[in-house]
């Protein structure tokens, strides 16, 4: 099974190099126990552009889709045999990235 695990933040500023280090091997541990799957950092909500194509015409428009304090920082795409497993893993990755996550599996 597939989870999604999304790390939230709520200051714009981007990791420092002992989170990073950290983050580096803690996706060093995610490879090896084969749970890796994708991940990524993103860059801020300013640089955010939502399209909105359900009408007639495309609507573009740039910024956050909603104004929040917190946002999507980043994400992991995980591989775990259950939920519990899961959320082992994505507790170890918030220490690593010192923010908080999310867990959600794929449908």
């Amino acid at each position: 099974m597939q989870y999604l695990v999304s790390v939230i933040a709520d200051e714009t500023h981007t990791a420092t190099p002992d989170e990073m280090a950290a983050i580096d091997i803690f996706n060093e541990r995610l490879r090896a126990g084969g749970h890796w799957v994708f991940a990524g950092g993103l860059a801020g909500p300013g640089a955010a552009t939502v399209i909105d194509n359900r009408g007639g015409e495309a609507l573009v428009t740039d910024g956050p889709f909603v104004e929040s304090k917190e946002y999507l920082a980043g994400f992991w795409i995980i591989e775990a045999s259950d939920l519990d497993v899961a959320l082992e893993l994505a507790t170890d990755g918030s220490k690593a990235c010192n923010r908080k996550v999310e867990v959600r599996p794929f449908l």
